[in-house]
Protein backbone atom coordinates (compact mmCIF):
# COMPACT_ATOMS: atom_id res chain seq x y z
CA UNK A 1 0.00 0.00 0.00
CA UNK A 2 0.97 3.55 -0.90
CA UNK A 3 1.40 5.86 1.88
CA UNK A 4 -1.00 8.82 1.58
CA UNK A 5 0.33 11.95 2.04
CA UNK A 6 -1.59 13.76 4.83
CA UNK A 7 -2.09 17.74 4.43
CA UNK A 8 -2.52 19.64 8.20
CA UNK A 9 -4.91 22.32 7.81
CA UNK A 10 -5.17 24.82 10.55
CA UNK A 11 -8.39 26.92 11.33
CA UNK A 12 -6.93 30.07 11.51
CA UNK A 13 -9.84 31.90 12.51
CA UNK A 14 -10.65 29.53 15.24
CA UNK A 15 -7.81 30.31 16.89
CA UNK A 16 -7.80 33.90 16.89
CA UNK A 17 -11.39 33.60 18.51
CA UNK A 18 -10.39 31.14 21.22
CA UNK A 19 -7.44 33.40 22.21
CA UNK A 20 -9.76 36.51 22.64
CA UNK A 21 -12.35 34.34 24.23
CA UNK A 22 -9.25 33.43 26.48
CA UNK A 23 -7.79 36.72 26.66
CA UNK A 24 -8.40 37.00 30.23
CA UNK A 25 -5.79 34.37 31.85
CA UNK A 26 -3.32 35.34 29.14
CA UNK A 27 -3.14 38.45 30.94
CA UNK A 28 -3.22 37.38 34.03
CA UNK A 29 -0.52 34.74 33.04
CA UNK A 30 1.38 37.60 31.79
CA UNK A 31 1.73 40.07 33.93
CA UNK A 32 2.43 36.91 36.44
CA UNK A 33 4.87 36.26 34.52
CA UNK A 34 6.35 39.94 34.29
CA UNK A 35 5.98 40.15 38.25
CA UNK A 36 8.44 36.96 38.44
CA UNK A 37 10.96 38.59 36.47
CA UNK A 38 10.95 41.93 38.43
CA UNK A 39 11.36 40.09 41.54
CA UNK A 40 13.96 38.09 40.36
CA UNK A 41 15.64 41.58 38.52
CA UNK A 42 15.41 42.88 41.82
CA UNK A 43 16.57 40.62 44.15
CA UNK A 44 19.36 39.49 42.05
CA UNK A 45 22.54 40.91 42.21
CA UNK A 46 23.79 43.23 39.65
CA UNK A 47 27.15 42.26 37.73
CA UNK A 48 30.13 44.81 37.02
CA UNK A 49 32.64 44.32 34.55
CA UNK A 50 36.41 46.13 34.53
CA UNK A 51 38.43 46.16 32.05
CA UNK A 52 42.11 46.66 31.05
CA UNK A 53 44.08 47.14 27.52
CA UNK A 54 47.33 46.34 26.91
CA UNK A 55 49.90 46.05 24.47
CA UNK A 56 53.08 44.00 24.51
CA UNK A 57 56.26 45.22 23.00
CA UNK A 58 57.30 43.24 20.01
CA UNK A 59 60.16 40.85 19.42
CA UNK A 60 61.21 40.85 16.61
CA UNK A 61 62.82 43.72 15.23
CA UNK A 62 64.33 45.28 11.77
CA UNK A 63 63.35 43.39 8.87
CA UNK A 64 61.80 40.32 10.21
CA UNK A 65 59.83 42.38 12.59
CA UNK A 66 58.29 44.64 9.70
CA UNK A 67 57.48 41.50 7.97
CA UNK A 68 55.43 40.10 10.74
CA UNK A 69 53.74 43.44 10.76
CA UNK A 70 53.17 43.42 7.39
CA UNK A 71 51.55 39.67 7.95
CA UNK A 72 49.40 40.64 10.61
CA UNK A 73 47.65 42.96 8.59
CA UNK A 74 46.06 40.30 6.28
CA UNK A 75 45.47 38.56 9.18
CA UNK A 76 48.68 35.76 9.35
CA UNK A 77 50.71 35.36 12.65
CA UNK A 78 54.49 34.80 11.08
CA UNK A 79 56.70 34.44 14.10
CA UNK A 80 59.82 35.32 12.10
CA UNK A 81 63.33 36.44 13.72
CA UNK A 82 62.22 36.56 17.15
CA UNK A 83 63.52 34.95 20.14
CA UNK A 84 61.67 31.78 20.85
CA UNK A 85 60.52 32.73 24.00
CA UNK A 86 57.40 29.94 24.79
CA UNK A 87 55.28 32.19 26.21
CA UNK A 88 53.66 34.71 23.63
CA UNK A 89 50.61 36.61 23.72
CA UNK A 90 48.64 34.07 22.06
CA UNK A 91 48.76 31.91 25.37
CA UNK A 92 48.22 34.50 27.58
CA UNK A 93 45.04 32.91 28.25
CA UNK A 94 46.21 29.86 29.11
CA UNK A 95 48.53 31.25 31.32
CA UNK A 96 46.03 33.17 33.24
CA UNK A 97 43.47 30.26 33.53
CA UNK A 98 46.16 28.13 35.19
CA UNK A 99 45.83 27.27 39.24
CA UNK A 100 49.23 28.23 39.93
CA UNK A 101 47.78 32.20 38.69
CA UNK A 102 44.35 32.05 40.03
CA UNK A 103 45.88 30.95 43.58
CA UNK A 104 48.52 33.92 43.36
CA UNK A 105 45.38 35.71 43.28
CA UNK A 106 43.62 34.29 46.53
CA UNK A 107 45.69 36.66 49.19
CA UNK A 108 45.14 40.50 47.23
CA UNK A 109 43.27 42.47 48.93
CA UNK A 110 39.85 44.14 48.42
CA UNK A 111 37.43 46.56 49.68
CA UNK A 112 33.63 46.27 49.63
CA UNK A 113 32.62 49.73 48.26
CA UNK A 114 29.30 49.88 50.27
CA UNK A 115 31.27 49.10 53.35
CA UNK A 116 34.87 49.76 52.56
CA UNK A 117 35.34 46.46 54.71
CA UNK A 118 38.49 44.54 53.47
CA UNK A 119 39.03 40.65 53.46
CA UNK A 120 41.38 38.69 51.36
CA UNK A 121 39.99 37.76 47.95
CA UNK A 122 39.58 34.32 48.82
CA UNK A 123 37.56 35.62 52.19
CA UNK A 124 35.44 37.05 49.88
CA UNK A 125 34.54 34.76 47.81
CA UNK A 126 34.04 31.89 50.01
CA UNK A 127 32.06 34.12 52.82
CA UNK A 128 31.05 37.55 51.95
CA UNK A 129 29.86 37.57 48.63
CA UNK A 130 26.14 38.84 47.95
CA UNK A 131 23.96 35.72 46.20
CA UNK A 132 20.71 35.62 44.81
CA UNK A 133 17.79 35.16 47.54
CA UNK A 134 17.08 31.93 45.79
CA UNK A 135 20.24 30.48 46.07
CA UNK A 136 20.49 30.42 49.97
CA UNK A 137 18.54 27.79 50.86
CA UNK A 138 20.61 25.29 48.77
CA UNK A 139 23.65 27.01 50.56
CA UNK A 140 22.08 26.39 54.42
CA UNK A 141 21.50 23.15 52.97
CA UNK A 142 24.66 22.14 51.79
CA UNK A 143 26.54 23.66 54.88
CA UNK A 144 24.65 21.79 57.20
CA UNK A 145 25.40 18.51 55.31
CA UNK A 146 28.46 19.10 55.33
CA UNK A 147 28.54 20.21 59.00
CA UNK A 148 27.20 16.70 59.68
CA UNK A 149 29.59 14.25 56.99
CA UNK A 150 32.83 16.24 57.36
CA UNK A 151 35.05 17.53 60.25
CA UNK A 152 35.89 21.15 60.32
CA UNK A 153 39.76 22.18 60.41
CA UNK A 154 40.76 25.50 61.76
CA UNK A 155 44.42 25.31 61.00
CA UNK A 156 45.52 27.90 58.29
CA UNK A 157 47.78 26.11 56.04
CA UNK A 158 49.20 27.28 52.23
CA UNK A 159 47.33 26.53 49.14
CA UNK A 160 49.44 24.15 47.09
CA UNK A 161 48.11 24.60 43.43
CA UNK A 162 49.05 21.03 43.05
CA UNK A 163 46.46 19.55 45.35
CA UNK A 164 43.54 21.99 46.06
CA UNK A 165 41.37 21.62 48.74
CA UNK A 166 37.23 20.81 47.76
CA UNK A 167 36.68 24.60 49.05
CA UNK A 168 40.01 26.19 47.26
CA UNK A 169 39.04 24.24 44.11
CA UNK A 170 35.52 25.28 44.03
CA UNK A 171 36.62 28.97 44.30
CA UNK A 172 39.13 28.66 41.54
CA UNK A 173 36.33 27.67 39.41
CA UNK A 174 34.62 31.07 40.38
CA UNK A 175 37.53 33.00 39.38
CA UNK A 176 38.24 31.25 36.12
CA UNK A 177 34.58 32.05 35.59
CA UNK A 178 34.81 35.70 36.47
CA UNK A 179 38.33 36.59 34.59
CA UNK A 180 38.44 36.27 30.87
CA UNK A 181 41.45 37.28 28.24
CA UNK A 182 41.69 37.69 24.79
CA UNK A 183 44.35 38.53 22.47
CA UNK A 184 43.54 40.28 19.03
CA UNK A 185 46.22 38.05 16.67
CA UNK A 186 46.71 40.85 14.36
CA UNK A 187 47.94 43.94 16.78
CA UNK A 188 48.51 41.45 19.61
CA UNK A 189 47.06 43.62 21.97
CA UNK A 190 45.69 42.21 25.54
CA UNK A 191 42.16 42.77 26.32
CA UNK A 192 41.86 41.52 30.77
CA UNK A 193 37.80 41.89 31.54
CA UNK A 194 36.87 41.00 35.20
CA UNK A 195 33.19 40.68 36.55
CA UNK A 196 32.52 40.84 39.88
CA UNK A 197 29.16 41.95 41.92
CA UNK A 198 31.04 44.81 43.89
CA UNK A 199 32.11 47.56 41.65
CA UNK A 200 35.31 48.23 43.59
CA UNK A 201 36.07 45.20 43.71
CA UNK A 202 36.27 44.40 39.70
CA UNK A 203 38.26 47.06 39.14
CA UNK A 204 40.55 45.98 41.82
CA UNK A 205 40.94 42.71 40.52
CA UNK A 206 41.68 43.64 36.98
CA UNK A 207 44.39 45.64 37.99
CA UNK A 208 45.74 42.99 40.26
CA UNK A 209 45.58 40.56 37.48
CA UNK A 210 47.08 42.59 35.16
CA UNK A 211 49.53 43.33 37.83
CA UNK A 212 50.20 39.41 38.38
CA UNK A 213 50.13 38.86 34.53
CA UNK A 214 53.32 41.23 33.89
CA UNK A 215 54.64 39.82 37.05
CA UNK A 216 54.51 36.09 35.19
CA UNK A 217 55.99 36.87 31.62
CA UNK A 218 59.25 39.29 33.52
CA UNK A 219 59.69 36.36 35.62
CA UNK A 220 59.63 33.94 32.32
CA UNK A 221 61.61 36.21 30.22
CA UNK A 222 64.23 37.33 32.62
CA UNK A 223 64.71 33.59 34.39
CA UNK A 224 67.62 32.55 32.27
CA UNK A 225 69.30 35.84 33.00
CA UNK A 226 68.49 36.07 36.66
CA UNK A 227 70.07 32.85 36.83
CA UNK A 228 73.22 34.01 35.24
CA UNK A 229 72.97 36.92 37.44
CA UNK A 230 73.33 34.90 40.34
CA UNK A 231 76.10 32.72 39.29
CA UNK A 232 78.41 35.90 38.05
CA UNK A 233 77.70 37.25 41.53
CA UNK A 234 78.61 33.86 43.52
CA UNK A 235 82.04 34.51 41.09
CA UNK A 236 82.61 37.96 41.58
CA UNK A 237 82.49 37.59 45.38
CA UNK A 238 84.25 34.64 45.97
CA UNK A 239 86.71 36.70 43.37
CA UNK A 240 86.51 39.74 45.65
CA UNK A 241 87.62 37.71 48.93
CA UNK A 242 90.50 35.67 47.06
CA UNK A 243 91.79 39.41 45.73
CA UNK A 244 91.14 40.55 49.39
CA UNK A 245 93.04 37.65 51.55
CA UNK A 246 95.67 37.76 48.49
CA UNK A 247 96.30 41.96 49.29
CA UNK A 248 96.80 41.27 52.87
CA UNK A 249 99.32 38.38 52.45
CA UNK A 250 101.18 40.66 50.05
CA UNK A 251 100.90 43.81 52.74
CA UNK A 252 101.72 41.50 55.27
CA UNK A 253 104.72 40.36 53.90
CA UNK A 254 105.92 43.49 52.53
CA UNK A 255 105.80 45.20 56.14
CA UNK A 256 107.45 42.31 57.62
CA UNK A 257 110.43 42.14 55.26
CA UNK A 258 110.93 45.63 54.87
CA UNK A 259 114.11 45.83 55.96
CA UNK A 260 115.42 42.17 55.12
CA UNK A 261 117.81 42.97 52.04
CA UNK A 262 117.97 38.99 51.21
CA UNK A 263 116.83 37.83 47.65
CA UNK A 264 114.72 34.95 48.99
CA UNK A 265 112.70 37.60 51.12
CA UNK A 266 112.59 39.80 47.69
CA UNK A 267 111.08 36.93 45.79
CA UNK A 268 108.98 35.86 47.81
CA UNK A 269 107.31 39.66 48.04
CA UNK A 270 107.46 39.93 44.47
CA UNK A 271 105.60 36.14 44.36
CA UNK A 272 103.24 37.66 46.53
CA UNK A 273 102.33 40.66 44.48
CA UNK A 274 101.74 38.78 41.85
CA UNK A 275 99.47 36.88 42.38
CA UNK A 276 97.59 40.33 43.81
CA UNK A 277 97.64 41.24 40.58
CA UNK A 278 96.15 38.11 39.00
CA UNK A 279 93.73 38.24 41.77
CA UNK A 280 92.79 41.78 40.82
CA UNK A 281 92.67 41.39 37.38
CA UNK A 282 90.27 38.24 37.64
CA UNK A 283 88.33 40.33 40.01
CA UNK A 284 88.27 43.34 37.57
CA UNK A 285 87.25 41.13 34.51
CA UNK A 286 84.15 39.15 36.89
CA UNK A 287 83.31 42.44 37.79
CA UNK A 288 82.55 43.75 34.53
CA UNK A 289 81.04 40.35 33.77
CA UNK A 290 78.53 40.95 36.66
CA UNK A 291 77.81 44.48 35.20
CA UNK A 292 76.66 42.96 31.70
CA UNK A 293 74.86 40.26 33.41
CA UNK A 294 72.80 43.05 35.21
CA UNK A 295 72.09 44.89 32.09
CA UNK A 296 71.19 41.92 30.26
CA UNK A 297 68.08 40.91 32.86
CA UNK A 298 67.27 44.78 32.49
CA UNK A 299 67.10 44.09 28.79
CA UNK A 300 64.91 40.97 29.06
CA UNK A 301 62.30 42.74 31.16
CA UNK A 302 59.25 43.17 28.95
CA UNK A 303 57.50 46.80 28.31
CA UNK A 304 53.70 47.28 28.51
CA UNK A 305 51.58 49.54 26.90
CA UNK A 306 48.87 50.00 29.35
CA UNK A 307 46.31 51.12 26.57
CA UNK A 308 43.48 50.98 29.02
CA UNK A 309 43.39 51.07 32.68
CA UNK A 310 41.41 49.52 35.03
CA UNK A 311 38.45 51.84 36.71
CA UNK A 312 35.57 51.17 39.00
CA UNK A 313 32.36 50.97 36.82
CA UNK A 314 29.52 53.39 37.15
CA UNK A 315 26.45 51.27 35.37
CA UNK A 316 26.04 47.44 35.76
CA UNK A 317 26.32 45.04 32.92
CA UNK A 318 23.65 43.11 34.05
CA UNK A 319 20.04 43.06 32.11
CA UNK A 320 18.26 46.43 32.62
CA UNK A 321 15.13 45.21 34.56
CA UNK A 322 12.79 46.73 31.88
CA UNK A 323 14.19 44.14 29.19
CA UNK A 324 13.98 41.52 32.09
CA UNK A 325 10.25 42.21 32.51
CA UNK A 326 9.91 42.20 28.84
CA UNK A 327 11.36 38.98 28.19
CA UNK A 328 9.15 37.12 31.28
CA UNK A 329 6.14 38.79 30.25
CA UNK A 330 6.81 37.54 26.35
CA UNK A 331 7.74 34.17 28.30
CA UNK A 332 4.30 34.12 30.36
CA UNK A 333 2.28 35.11 26.67
CA UNK A 334 4.14 32.42 24.56
CA UNK A 335 3.63 29.93 27.61
CA UNK A 336 -0.63 30.32 28.13
CA UNK A 337 -0.91 30.17 24.47
CA UNK A 338 1.03 27.15 23.97
CA UNK A 339 -0.97 25.48 26.62
CA UNK A 340 -4.14 26.68 24.80
CA UNK A 341 -3.62 24.84 21.39
CA UNK A 342 -2.11 22.01 22.98
CA UNK A 343 -5.25 21.71 24.97
CA UNK A 344 -7.66 22.29 22.25
CA UNK A 345 -5.47 21.19 19.20
CA UNK A 346 -7.83 18.88 18.02
CA UNK A 347 -10.82 21.40 17.58
CA UNK A 348 -9.05 23.80 14.66
CA UNK A 349 -6.55 21.56 13.57
CA UNK A 350 -7.89 19.05 10.36
CA UNK A 351 -5.95 15.94 9.01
Amino acid sequence: MEKENRIININLPMVVRMLIADKRKIIIFTCVSGLVGLILAFCTPKIYKSTVILAPEESGAGFSGSLSSLASMVGMNIKVGQTGDAIYPEIYPGLMSSNNFIVDLFPVTVTRDETGEQYTYQDYLQHHQREAFYIYPGIWIKKMIEGLTSKQSSDIHKVNPFRLTKDEYKIVKVIKKRISCSVDKKTNVITITVEDRDPLIAATMADSVQVHLQHAITNYRTKKARIDLEYMQQLFDEAKEQYRQARQAYAACADSYQNVKLQSYAQKVNELENEMQLKFTIYQQISEQLHLAKAKVQERIPAFTIVQGASVPVKSSSLPKVVSLFIWMILGFMLRISMLLWKNRQQFINI
